[in-house]
């Protein structure tokens, strides 16, 4: 079964920063839509940050309101592989962090998830 496995992540102070990353071992064919979710405690699963590839919206990006100007997403088409870059982190991000792959016909799938915690 194909899989996605993510790296980085763990627990930092108020304002520090994490990276996180994610690859898709086995896909050989291009990924349409990478991105991240997240899922704290007591809710439900939420965008973080999605950017495309392939077509007329190539390497667009999207980010939810409550990260602009301090996560960034950023790829590597040739490896299929999506990096979140997390800095002035807060409270607030404490959750568990989902990289999902997404393609245009439908498929869809996702990493293991990884903690992260930022303390106050």
């Amino acid at each position: 079964q194909v899989q996605l496995v993510q790296s980085g992540g763990g627990s930092v102070q108020a304002g520090g920063s994490l990276r996180l990353s994610c690859t898709a071992p086995g896909i050989v064919s291009t990924i349409d839509v990478m991105g991240w979710y997240r899922q704290g405690p007591g809710q439900q699963r939420e965008l973080v940050a999605t950017i495309t590839h392939a077509g007329a919206r190539a390497n667009s990006i999207e980010y939810a309101d409550s990260v602009k100007g301090r996560f960034t997403i950023s790829r590597d088409n040739a490896k299929n592989t999506v990096f979140l870059q997390m800095n002035s982190l807060k409270p607030g991000d404490t959750a568990v962090y989902y990289c999902n792959a997404h393609w245009w016909m439908g498929a869809t799938i996702w990493g293991q998830g990884t903690q992260v915690t930022v303390s106050s």
